[in-house]
């Protein structure tokens, strides 16, 4: 079987009531393309894992894995990133915050900028967070911002999609989620961005406060601005010989 053109993570703990619908939605936004969506149960206690064994049985589409305990978001999407098989990879969070509607607008800006862009980001327009996570999300953005120059106004949006072969090549420590346009550039990749619409979790509630998710990145910042510091020059590579496998003899 051929590998798909899109792998679609979907990282999710204790989204049992979330994720049907949420992967009807990616289903219906990616028809007519090849594709495969990969859901990491990130140690789940609401037998999410039995609902996703049971729909894996009729939707062939769907490929699912589970974390022993619960690891993290950005855990799970590296996790799923080491079982994806598209050449582009789009990840999406399991609440459903994030609209799958829009990963046709992020596949076509990413492969419309060409080979030189590595990433198509979303950013979140008519936040629906409560007033002191949306203060919390706007310091921590703009501080990032201005010490990372990321080129980015929202680092937060789980939808993004990534060319694989550059999301391999990133530095993987907690958190990367949070600062892939920052982590991208530093591999000498372009970044683009597409407005995403927020909407409401339907089932649940987060599973993040105001200090886990915003103010406890801060620390994690001052790391990625270390690590784009220690990379000063990205070579540029040309072929002298042996680019391309030779034809086999007849």
């Amino acid at each position: 079987m051929p590998d798909p053109e899109v792998s679609v993570i979907v990282p999710a703990k204790d989204e049992r009531d979330n994720l049907p619908e949420l992967l009807d939605e990616i289903e219906a936004a990616l028809a007519g393309r090849s594709f495969e969506i990969i859901v990491i149960d990130d140690g789940s206690s609401d037998g999410s894992d039995e609902m996703l064994r049971a729909r894996a049985l009729e939707r062939p589409v769907l490929r699912a894995f589970r974390h022993a305990r619960s690891s993290g978001q950005s855990c799970s999407v590296r996790t799923g990133l080491s079982h994806a098989r598209g050449a582009i990879v789009v990840t999406i969070d399991g609440d459903g915050e994030n609209d799958p509607a829009y990963i046709p607008a992020l596949l076509e800006a990413l492969e419309g900028a060409g080979e030189g862009v590595g990433l198509a980001a979303g950013q979140r327009v008519g936040r629906k967070a409560s007033g002191p996570k949306r203060i919390a999300s706007r310091f921590a953005n703009g501080l990032r911002g201005w010490l990372l120059a990321d080129q980015t106004r929202d680092s937060g949006c789980g939808l993004k999609a990534l060319r694989r072969h550059v999301f391999q090549a990133l530095p993987y420590f907690d958190s990367w989620h949070r600062f892939l346009p920052a982590l991208v550039l530093r591999e000498g990749y372009g970044v683009v961005h597409v407005d995403i619409v927020d909407r409401h979790r339907r089932h649940g509630q987060s599973k993040y406060g105001i200090f886990d998710r915003a103010l406890v990145g801060i620390l994690d910042l001052y790391g990625v601005w270390w690590l784009r510091r220690r990379r000063r020059v990205i070579p540029e590579v040309s072929t002298i010989a042996g680019g391309a496998n030779p034809a086999p003899k007849e």
